[in-house]
């Protein structure tokens, strides 16, 4: 099976590969933080981003809550501050429930990288009531999370194996295609045409 990861992936695991992060044990929100230039804050109340001058970000978690959903929180609102921009509350409600969703999937797939998780038996993680305690602790996310994630990742991987089988039997049914011989001068043309426009020497 051919796995193609999304945009979203591949620019998480750039950033994880940017720190020389590449195991769940290496994870460290601190770490992002110092790079991002972005304070850390323990309060009573809800996690939030708070930007008390432009480009000046602090993330405030709530010090109530466990560890692991601290860190939950965090890839909340730093997918927020990595993929938005502006005041949040100035926006139209659908807009904000649509950064609310972004953040939402960058959140899991902040915590849970595909680079990382790909390296597991992914046979096992596909299996969601079994996967998620290995999830959770290895990830150190809550076991809720975990299963979230999986879902995700069991649905791309379904997804990438039904197109391969639709790509087979596309391919079997319809085999290349020989042009003939007054189709090729044609496509000939339509190359040095569009050569030209570009301002390819020929």
């Amino acid at each position: 099976m051919i796995y193609t990861f999304t945009n979203l992936e591949e620019s998480i695991k750039s950033l994880y590969l940017s720190l020389n992060i590449t195991k769940p044990y290496e994870i460290d929100m601190w770490q992002f933080a110092n790079k991002f230039d972005i304070w850390i804050e323990f309060e009573e109340g809800k996690s939030e981003l708070v930007e008390p001058q432009k480009d000046m970000f602090t993330i405030c978690l709530d010090s109530r809550i466990s560890p692991k959903k601290q860190w939950q929180d965090y890839a909340h609102e730093f997918g927020h501050v990595i993929r938005h921009v502006g005041k949040q509350h100035e926006l139209r409600e659908y807009f904000r429930d649509l950064q609310e969703f972004q953040a939402n999937n960058f959140m899991y797939h902040f915590c849970v990288p595909t680079f990382m998780l790909i390296e597991y038996n992914v046979s096992n993680c596909l299996d969601i009531e079994n996967g998620a305690k290995f999830v959770a602790d290895t990830f150190n996310v809550t076991e809720e999370f975990a299963k979230k994630r999986l879902v995700l990742f069991r649905d791309k991987i379904l997804q990438a194996k039904a197109d391969e089988e639709h790509r087979r039997y596309m391919e079997a049914r319809y085999p290349k295609l020989v042009y003939s011989n007054e189709t090729n001068d044609v496509l000939k043309e339509l190359d040095l045409l569009i050569k030209k426009r570009k301002g390819v020497t020929i």
